[in-house]
């Protein structure tokens, strides 16, 4: 055995180390040679599930095929033989060829009436992209899956299709998540599903805030709070008056803000809540130009539970001025007579 450890010693070199790594850590043969067996096996085992794969794709074209005698393609049986090759592309994790298989029995279920399984082969064409790190394309292949759920008159699926979709496509085309997110509020307003349409606005609101495009998060946050309002969700219309108030300020119009916050008063209870109180101070401070008052504020629990970007929106804020202080009232009439002070007087002595 220690010839062994040696000849392994001799085969592979450890720069920067006196001793060899195996021998220091115990590592015997018998877990080296198994290690590399267990490589062996999985290789097998893929290349094993990829030549099946291809013999469902062979005989999914056979299906087809048209003869004399066989005028048109057997669109369900092809179908499933493309399903199952794509499974085993998969196992075997040959992503792109699983996502061709995919799409091929999308194509195929869709010549044969099958709406709605066809977009879920789109759906696992999509999966396949994501694990190629290809986002941008599995957003489109999973929008044209709701467009599918559609057609087929499953709009509620649709709807957390597109979610899907723009959930994919936050980091790479944030404008056209929001786009989705704005369609999937669309699609669940018209199957009267309030809740899912505004879980949808939420979601396009945050990433809108995340862009620095307020004048639109403004707008959906504004469609929010009337859904919210429908459905007589105070504590939901609350945080919506307090996001609203940030991207106003952070847009620099505090007059817009204090209107959100007087619109909120009109709402049973908010007067008494906590989020009132901490968005008045917040305004205050802003309003003084106070903007180290302003920074104290906005780590009030208020504004740290909210979402993650409204937490960070309300620490960004910053006072017009450049953060000087507004003077009191008392403080300028102090700062006048101490300038009257310095001057002298001419008849400090009487007229004489």
């Amino acid at each position: 055995m220690d010839a062994v450890k040696v000849l392994i010693c001799s085969l592979r070199e450890w720069p920067g180390e006196k001793s060899c790594q195996f021998c220091a850590s115990g590592v015997t043969t018998s877990r080296i040679v198994q290690a590399r067996g267990s490589d062996t096996n999985k290789m097998a085992a893929s290349e094993k599930k990829i030549n099946e794969g291809m013999e469902h794709i062979s005989q999914a074209e056979k299906y087809l095929k048209t003869s004399f005698f066989k005028w048109k393609p057997d669109f369900d049986s092809a179908s499933d033989e493309f399903s199952k090759a794509a499974t085993c592309f998969k196992n075997a994790k040959s992503y792109d060829q699983a996502k061709t298989a995919y799409l091929r029995a999308a194509h195929a279920l869709k010549n044969n009436h099958q709406l709605f399984h066809a977009a879920k082969a789109y759906e696992g064409a999509a999966l396949m992209l994501k694990e190629m790190k290809n986002l941008d394309g599995a957003g489109d292949l999973m929008e044209q899956a709701a467009q599918m759920y559609r057609e087929h008159g499953t709009p509620d699926t649709a709807a957390l299709t597109l979610e899907k979709a723009a959930k994919m496509l936050e980091n790479t085309r944030p404008e056209k998540a929001v786009e989705l997110y704005e369609r999937a509020c669309e699609v669940a307003e018209l199957e009267d599903r309030p809740r899912q349409a505004v879980n949808s606005l939420s979601q396009a609101a945050k990433l809108l805030v995340r862009i620095k495009e307020f004048d639109k998060a403004v707008a959906v946050l504004k469609r929010e709070r009337e859904i919210y309002a429908e459905l007589e969700n105070l504590p939901s219309i609350y945080r919506n008056i307090v996001a609203t108030s940030l991207v106003h300020l952070q847009r620099g119009d505090f007059v817009a803000a204090d209107q959100t916050l007087k619109h909120g008063l009109s709402y049973p209870g908010f007067a008494e809540n906590e989020m009132y109180n901490g968005l008045q101070q917040l305004l205050d401070a802003y309003d003084e130009q106070d903007q180290e008052r302003l920074n104290q504020v906005a780590w009030y629990p208020v504004f740290t539970y909210m979402d993650n970007d409204y937490a960070k929106l309300a620490k960004s804020i910053h006072v017009p001025g450049g953060g000087v202080k507004k003077p009191t009232s008392g403080a300028s009439e102090g700062a006048i007579g101490d300038d009257n002070e310095g001057e002298e007087d001419e008849y400090a002595g009487g007229l004489c």
